[in-house]
Order: C-alpha cells, then sequence, then structure tokens
C-alpha cells in the first residue's frame, strides 16, 4: 500500500501507525542490545526464515493481500515460540520484534538497490502485528502463566488458535486502515467508507490467511517439540501453497487484461470518449464501496462498468459523445442485449454480462450492480456534454429518479463526489 496518492504526503493516519512501528522497533532494538540476544541460534534460524520468506515474493501479483506468506508464517511462529526441543527459548516479546524488523530490513536491501519501491506501510503493519501476538504470548509464558492455566495439551493448542484469530484482525484492522488512507483524493470517491474496507479485508483472510496462520502455530509447536530440525520440514506444505495462490492470481490477472483490453476497443473504434469506461469504472466502484458491496460484488461491478459500452461496436455509425440515452429505447435494449452476448463469449463471470443487459431497463428491475453503472454512466455522459457542470449532472440525474436511476444510487453518488470535491468525471 501507498498511504497516498502519487505525488501526497502520507495521510496522518499512516504516518501515525508507521510512527507507532518505529517507535516499537526503537524500543525492541534498544532493549536486544542492552539486554543481549537470548539464544542467538533460534533468533538467527527465525530470522533466516523471514529473509527468505521475503525473498520468495518476487512473483508475487499486485493485489496480493500475503505477498510473503513464509516470512509472516515465520515471524508469527517465533512470537508464539515457547519451547525448543522441551528447553524454554525465553527471548521475550521486544527480541520477537527486534528480529524482525531486522530480517525485514535485510530482505529490503537486495529489492532497493534492483530499483523496487519497498513498501514502508506493510512492514509497519507486519511490525505491528508480530508485535501484538509477541506481547500477548510471551510475558504470560515466560512468566509460566500459560502452562498454569492450559497445560501443554488440548487446551494449549487452542490459546494458541486464539491469539492467532486475535492476530489476523489486528492485521486486518491496520491493512483496512492504511487501505482507507491510501485512496485519498486523487479522483472519485476519496475517503471510502471503512466498514467495507474491514470487509474486504476480513473475506481475504479465508485465502492463503488460514495457511500462514496455521503454518505460523505448527512451526511453533514443531520447534518446541523437535527443535529446529522442524523448521525446513514443515515449511512445504506452505510454499506448496503459495504456488497455488500464484497462479490463481496470474488467472485473476489475465481475465482483467481481457476485460481492460474489450473496454479500449469502443474508444479505439470512435464509439466513446477516450476514458469513458475508466472513469465510469472508477466512479462506479466508490459508489458500490459507499452503498456496502464488497469483495466479489465490486469485481463484478467493476468489470461491467468497464465493458458496459461494448454492445455500441454493432451500431453502423458512433452516437455522438457515445450517449446512447438519446436513442430510442428498444434501440438501447438491443445494444444493451448485444453487449451482453459479446461479454458472455468472453469466458467473464455470467454476472457481468446480466449487469451489461439491464443497462437500458428501468431500475427497479435491474440489479443493484446494473443501477449503479447506469447511474455513472450518465453522470459521465453529462460531465462530457458540459451540463452545467456537476451539480447540473446531478440535479438532472434525481429527475430521473422516477423510472430511469435509484434514489439511493444518486444519493451515494452526491456524498462520493462531495469527498472528492465535485470534479467532473468527464473532465478527462
Amino acid at each position: 500500500m501507498s498511504g497516498g496518492y502519487a505525488g501526497a504526503p502520507p495521510a496522518p493516519v499512516v504516518l501515525a501507525v508507521r510512527g507507532t512501528a518505529f517507535a516499537l522497533a526503537l524500543a525492541a532494538f534498544t532493549h536486544t542490545l542492552v539486554q543481549g540476544l537470548v539464544g542467538p541460534g533460534h533468533a538467527l534460524a527465525f530470522g533466516l526464515l523471514v529473509v527468505l520468506g521475503e525473498a520468495a515474493r518476487r512473483g508475487a501479483h499486485p493485489g496480493e493481500r500475503e505477498p510473503a506468506p513464509l516470512g509472516a508464517a515465520g515471524a508469527l511462529a517465533y512470537a508464539l515460540l515457547g519451547d525448543s526441543a522441551g528447553r524454554p527459548t525465553g527471548h521475550g516479546a521486544l527480541q520477537v520484534v527486534a528480529v524482525v524488523v531486522a530480517a525485514q530490513a535485510l530482505a529490503a536491501v537486495p529489492r532497493a538497490a534492483s530499483g523496487h519501491r519497498v513498501d514502508a506501510d506493510r512492514a509497519a503493519r507486519r511490525t505491528l502485528t508480530v508485535g501484538f501476538a509477541a506481547v500477548c504470548f510471551q510475558p504470560l509464558y515466560n512468566s509460566g502463566q500459560a502452562v498454569r492455566w492450559f497445560g501443554d495439551g488440548l487446551a494449549f493448542a487452542l490459546f494458541l488458535l486464539l491469539l492467532l484469530a486475535l492476530t489476523a484482525l489486528c492485521d486486518a484492522l491496520l491493512a483496512a486502515l492504511l487501505a482507507r488512507s491510501a485512496d485519498r483524493p486523487a479522483g472519485p470517491g476519496a475517503t471510502p467508507p471503512y466498514a467495507p474496507l474491514l470487509g474486504d479485508e476480513l473475506r481475504a483472510l479465508a485465502g492463503i490467511g488460514p495457511a500462514v496462520g496455521a503454518t505460523g502455530v505448527v512451526l511453533a509447536l514443531g520447534v518446541a517439540v523437535a527443535g529446529l530440525w522442524a523448521l525446513p520440514v514443515l515449511c512445504g506444505p506452505l510454499l506448496l501453497t503459495q504456488v497455488s495462490f500464484r497462479r490463481y492470481a496470474a488467472a485473476r490477472t489475465t481475465s482483467r487484461q481481457t476485460v481492460s483490453s474489450l473496454a479500449r476497443a469502443t474508444e479505439i473504434a470512435g464509439y466513446t470518449p477516450p476514458g469513458h469506461a475508466r472513469r465510469v469504472a472508477a466512479l462506479a466502484t466508490a459508489v458500490g464501496r459507499e452503498l456496502g458491496l464488497t469483495g466479489p460484488q465490486l469485481t463484478v461491478l467493476e468489470h461491467a462498468a468497464l465493458m458496459h459500452d461494448i454492445g455500441q461496436l454493432s451500431l453502423l455509425d458512433p452516437v455522438a459523445g457515445g450517449a446512447t440515452a438519446r436513442l430510442p429505447a428498444a434501440e438501447q435494449r438491443r445494444i444493451a442485449l448485444l453487449g451482453g452476448a459479446v461479454v458472455r463469449r468472453t469466458g467473464v463471470d455470467p454476472a457481468v454480462a446480466a449487469v451489461v443487459e439491464q443497462q437500458a431497463d428501468p431500475y427497479r428491475e435491474q440489479l443493484p450492480a446494473a443501477r449503479i453503472v447506469r447511474t455513472v454512466n450518465a453522470y459521465d455522459d453529462l460531465c462530457g456534454e458540459s451540463v452545467s457542470g456537476p451539480l447540473g449532472a446531478l440535479e438532472l440525474l434525481r429527475l430521473g429518479t422516477g423510472h430511469d436511476h435509484q434514489p439511493q444510487v444518486v444519493e451515494a453518488l452526491g456524498r462520493v463526489l462531495a469527498r472528492g470535491g465535485l470534479t467532473p468525471a468527464g473532465a478527462g
């Protein structure tokens, strides 16, 4: 995450997260230097595991929630490590933070040297998340309280799983907070609502998240019984899971590229103004978030917005400005159905085709995503025609709420635009 739009200073909340992580890291290094490194062999082994995990992130696709799962699992395992081969480790929470931060910094050196951007927000998030897990576990275990409460059997494993769930929740809260700040005013919908972003992060945990968490717990328990020899043996399943997710992400990237290429076809052929599909997709996604759409719903909405005009390729002569709203209703319906038929042949989610096919229907008969695309598309067309600017375009949309546009969608569009300064979508 970038922590803000290009060329802009980070948002205050991003600076707060980074500052907190830096303060925690500084305290951890100071404590470790003063007290000395406890169990240097274990610190080296787990630090090396984090470094190797970060190195394995090469080939990660943009948008992967956890591009370095092995590194995340190694850091979590060190935070939850109490024994090694039956003997207490006693390294403490601050040493965990110091080792993880040092490993992340070491792994970032070759990336920075090769010209890759170092993701400071992700590093800060991991520092705080691992620190949370270590602070929850290490004092309890080193004082003997955890053993007195939970013993060393099933109850202790359940205790670790509870800590794992709380750590995952902490990470999701931080990720949503940073994502919200990263979408500041560089376009429509400057600051999206927090709740939908948090919902997206919690749903994303169902992907590789359980594999990371389970591997972290199993590594900690395995080292407690068998020592450091458990590390290479138990990391294999997570690496296989990472490969599978990378293949899945590659397929999704290919699908998105197909959608983007088809969306540009109407612009290249002169049927729609340059950038129209991208503007409608960006603004429709912001309105969708405002209305509570999340995850796969937003993906369908975005793809439908990109491809909503594909049916215009059936016209012999382009409509002025690509604004098909002035055509007879039957012609609008024909274009929408043809667009849906094209989308169905691309292998894209059939739900996208259904949204495209409904663009000429009364809003009461449309799917929620179709209502959003129709309203945002009309707004962009009206701004392109210079109809009294954004406020005038919104007023015209409000006049059409009896048949063409759902009132809730129009009002959500107004709120999104207000946060972005009412920038005309058709302004370029």
